[in-house]
């Protein structure tokens, strides 16, 4: 069974001097502003699609690492994603994503946890399909 999630857009104006919001339709969790400065200056208080990628990019990993080391034996206390999602015009766009986590692993050494964390950044399904874009990790036990 296939399960949709939906959002939606609406923006008004030209893409420099226009605004907009995008709303989490599916759990109404929220509705959030958005503005191209947000993008390309500063976030003044809106938000962009680099950083709504970098939040469903650190959620799914986190839950894919927590998958794969409970199906290692080892489940995790607790893991800690940071997403950092680098916008650059000079580029064309989403340059790279930088992935940092730190995990709770009882009973797991570093380098098994480097290994595993590895494993969960190529098959996590955000980061299949954010395949294009250069995807770099940093994993430590904390």
């Amino acid at each position: 069974m296939a399960l949709i999630s939906k959002a939606q857009t609406v923006w008004q104006g030209t893409l420099q001097e226009g605004s907009g919001r995008v709303s989490l339709d599916t759990s109404g969790a929220g509705t959030f502003d958005l503005a191209w400065a947000s993008r390309a200056e500063s976030h003044q208080g809106k938000t962009n699609p680099e950083e709504l990628i970098a939040a469903a990019h650190s959620a799914c990993y986190s839950m894919a690492l927590s998958n794969i080391l409970a199906g290692n034996g080892t489940p995790p206390e607790e893991i800690n994603t940071g997403a950092d999602v680098t916008f650059d015009l000079e580029k064309g766009g989403i340059a790279g994503i930088h992935l940092v986590v730190v995990g709770k692993v009882p009973g797991l050494s570093s380098s098994e946890f480097e290994e595993l964390a590895e494993k969960a950044k190529k098959e996590c399904p955000v980061s299949k399909a954010l395949k294009a874009v250069d995807i770099t990790l940093s994993a430590s036990l904390g």
